[in-house]
């Protein structure tokens, strides 16, 4: 994003992921409105997961931010805003990303990365019921599923699976 601002200008985030299969090739597609302007972003990978696309979506979205800024980040995955609104994330690299003392949290490397594209803005995540006609959410969807078919898709590297 380019834009010159204050850490109060006001940035609004769409972010949705996809796999076809799951394990399988996978999609992110965001959404990014401020002011007048809107920007969409997508990739996707060979395989990989549902969640990892969800979350990655996030973090493309909020790593094209450039400023501080105060974010309104919509999500149709329960498991992206409860981690961050709740805290899970940071119970989970504080214990070493482990969920519990016997259960290794999933996906560290996109969580850490989001964590990190957190930083320096004021970010509020929001969920958002998928598929109900939500404009935006389901721009990001069509925007993931498209990513997700596309020919010659790189590997996630961060996937262990």
């Amino acid at each position: 994003m380019t834009s010159s601002g204050t850490a109060s200008e006001h940035v609004v985030i769409y972010a949705d992921g996809c796999c076809l299969g799951n394990p399988g090739p996978g999609g992110y597609g965001v959404v990014l409105k401020w002011g007048e302007h809107r920007k969409e972003l997508s990739g996707g990978f060979a395989r990989t997961t549902n969640n990892r696309m969800e979350l990655l979506g996030a973090v493309v979205g909020l790593e094209a931010l450039q400023g501080q800024r105060n974010v309104k980040l919509h999500s149709d995955s329960q498991y992206l805003v409860k981690a961050m609104e709740e805290g899970w994330v940071h119970k989970w690299k504080r214990l070493g990303w482990m969920r519990n003392a016997k259960e290794a949290a999933v996906n560290p490397d996109i969580w850490q990365r989001l964590l990190d594209a957190c930083k320096g803005h004021e970010v509020k995540f929001i969920w958002v019921r998928g598929h109900s006609g939500n404009v935006e959410n389901e721009r990001c969807d069509v925007l993931a599923k498209a990513a997700a078919k596309l020919p010659d898709l790189p590997p996630d590297a961060g996937f262990r699976g």
